[in-house]
């Protein structure tokens, strides 16, 4: 179709704002932000100095909650948003349905440290607030979906819907309707996480490191490991959550090592180690394989902490920050094989704070107080860095002119 010649044009406002324009923008900021203070609060609660407002809930399970729901949820949501509408090529939620998803987010951030007196109305409240984020992204990205039905991504929805099902056990929990709600739905929260972070690092590492590298290479992938692993992971999930039988649990994650430590294997070439938007992920996943280890070594010694911080710290928290740097720089038309120096050093101080978190304190555990505060150090200068760098990058439009 031809555009006709216009002879004056009126002028137009170039676009200065553009944190509303994808949901990677908003949430990716947010969650960064919140990576920082929640922390900052978490060293503050550890240490027996500061309170909790919302007395009712455990400040350790709000901890675990503010960091798979809060940080990590945010993270999903700023990651889907962005991939799906390049999967269907129609447009997610911006603009105000997006402000309106990303305020939901922080509202249910907030309310924990709001001092309200009846404390199962502050929960309510917070409960109301934190499904309807979720629930309006569940939404969101089924829209697009269907509307160009394109139905393999039925997957990705239905581990959100059960994800949403593992924080109102949470909340239930918290509310004292179901006794073991808040344990469930924590450690379901986490196994859904990761089950989310395999089935999409499956799709994109290969990817990545097929293309991103110098050298020419072509990945080992194995059918068996692909299916397998999932069911395996699945029935971890529903033995050590729900019908905790502990050699069992360590036959499951022990295989899921084997699994994840072939498929590693297969992913590597020593082109990685030039890349740093490859290696931090590639490290990322090698955390997840350590988890793993150590959860098959919980029936003979006390690992299971650690490798609860081996997934959440070192794997999820290094990946996200990895892919958050990476999808940023990519979706404002900027070069992802020539970041800012500075994101080494990001990618570095994260990194960091999970080896500090997981391996130190099998070797020296009666310093485990002072390895808990340097990887809390580590985790919220590494997130500072992050904010700063990219806050400008996140809140400006394109380098191309283009929406998004």
């Amino acid at each position: 179709m031809e555009i006709p010649l216009q002879i004056n044009p009126p002028p137009s406002k170039k676009q200065t704002f553009a944190l509303w324009e994808l949901g990677f923008r908003p949430f990716f900021l947010g969650g960064a932000v919140f990576a920082v203070f929640s922390m900052l609060f978490w060293i503050g609660l550890y240490r027996g100095d500061w309170d909790l407002p919302l007395h009712s809930i455990n400040p350790l399970f709000w901890h675990g909650h503010a960091m798979l729901f809060g940080y990590a949820g945010a993270i999903i949501a700023g990651f889907l948003l962005t991939a799906v509408k390049n999967w269907t090529g129609a447009q997610t939620s911006n603009h105000r349905p997006l402000m309106l998803l990303f305020l939901l987010w922080l509202a249910a951030r907030i309310m924990p440290f709001i001092p309200i007196s009846d404390t199962a109305l502050a929960i309510q409240v917070m409960m109301v607030l934190d499904l309807l984020f979720m629930g309006g992204l569940i939404v969101a990205l089924s829209i697009p979906i269907i509307r160009v039905k394109q139905w393999k991504q039925s997957g990705i929805l239905s581990k959100l819907l059960l994800l949403w099902l593992a924080n109102l056990l949470f909340y239930l929990g918290a509310l004292g309707i179901v006794s073991q709600g808040i344990q469930w739905g924590l450690y379901s929260g986490l196994y859904l996480i990761l089950s989310m972070v395999f089935l999409m690092a499956r799709r994109v590492l290969p990817f990545f490191i097929e293309r991103g590298v110098d050298e020419k290479v072509s990945l080992s992938n194995w059918k068996w490991i692909d299916n397998s692993s999932l069911v395996v992971l699945l029935l971890l999930w529903i033995i050590d959550v729900f019908y905790p039988i502990p050699w069992l649990i360590s036959i499951l994650a022990g295989a899921l090592f084997i699994m994840h430590s072939i498929r590693l294997y297969g992913w590597h070439t020593p082109g990685i180690w030039q890349k740093p938007m490859i290696w931090v992920l590639y490290l990322a996943y090698s955390f997840l394989v350590v988890g793993f280890a150590l959860k098959a070594l919980s029936m003979f010694y006390a690992t299971q902490l650690l490798a609860l911080h081996a997934f959440a710290v070192g794997g999820i928290g290094l990946l996200t920050v990895g892919m958050m740097a990476r999808v940023a720089l990519g979706h404002t038309a900027r070069n992802i094989f020539e970041p800012p120096t500075l994101v080494r050093w990001i990618f570095a101080l994260v990194l960091l704070s999970g080896i500090i978190r997981v391996f130190p304190p099998l070797l020296l555990p009666d310093l485990y107080n002072y390895w808990i505060l340097i990887s809390q150090i580590l985790w919220i200068a590494g997130f500072s860095l992050f904010t700063w760098l990219y806050f400008p990058i996140l809140i400006q439009p394109r380098l191309d002119g283009r929406p998004g």
